[in-house]
Order: C-alpha cells, then structure tokens, then sequence
C-alpha cells in the first residue's frame, strides 16, 4: 500500500433529474440531493486511493460529514476534488469540497478504511 496524504481526485458532473432530492426522494425541490453529493464525495475518495491500493484491496466507508451549502439546480456543472490528508495505519481521512461556477456548495469530511475485498465480503454475507 503507498497511501499518502496528498492524493487528490476531481470528479465534475452535470445535475441532471435523477440527482435532485424530488427523485432520490430526500427532499422536494429540483436541486442537487444531499445523498447525491454525498455519493459524489465518496467517489472521488474511492478515485484518489484506488490506484494505489494493493491487490486484493478495497476501501469501505465509515464515518463522513457534510455540509451541503448551497443549492445545485438541474443544468448546473458541479467540480468535486477529493484529498486525502490523514492515513493512520488502514485509517483515510479526506477532505472534499463541491463547487459550482460561483460558489462552495458543499464540503467536508470521509474516513474510509483499507480491507481485504475477500475477507470483508466473507463477513458481510453472513
């Protein structure tokens, strides 16, 4: 494993229907989901640490916080860079921001854990 603080990914999307909190059900309103920026966060973790996993290896959510700040309607281009700033051990803690044209939409914080894929999966399906 060669995990260092540093390690960045940038995911850039367009809000489109199936994004907004009226379709994932989180809300009423025809903007960017909470949930969905939430999923988008954790993709970029996944994209930063990915390549420098070791075989067999994966990364599994465990903690995150989030404050989503302003609204994404549909239409709108949303950057979401993802850093990685702590590895304790098989510990990542990430830093991630979400910006629109004009403004920080959200940011915060994912903690993941590095896991063997086989071994947790034997867990999870008991």
């Amino acid at each position: 494993m060669t995990l260092a603080p540093g390690l960045r990914a940038e995911l850039l999307i367009m809000v489109e229907r199936s994004d907004t909190a009226q379709k994932v059900g989180s809300g009423d309103v025809p903007v960017l989901a909470t949930p969905r920026l939430l999923a988008l966060a954790e993709a970029a973790t996944v994209q930063a640490v990915g390549p420098h996993l070791a075989p067999g290896e994966t990364s599994v959510g465990t903690r995150v916080g989030l404050e989503h700040l302003a609204a994404s309607p549909v239409g709108t281009h949303v950057q979401i860079s993802a850093e990685l700033t702590e590895v304790d051990g098989r510990r990542l803690v990430f830093t991630f921001e979400a910006r629109d044209r004009n403004a920080v939409v959200g940011r915060g914080t994912v903690e993941r854990v590095v896991v063997d894929r086989e071994r947790f999966l034997a867990r999870a399906t008991r």
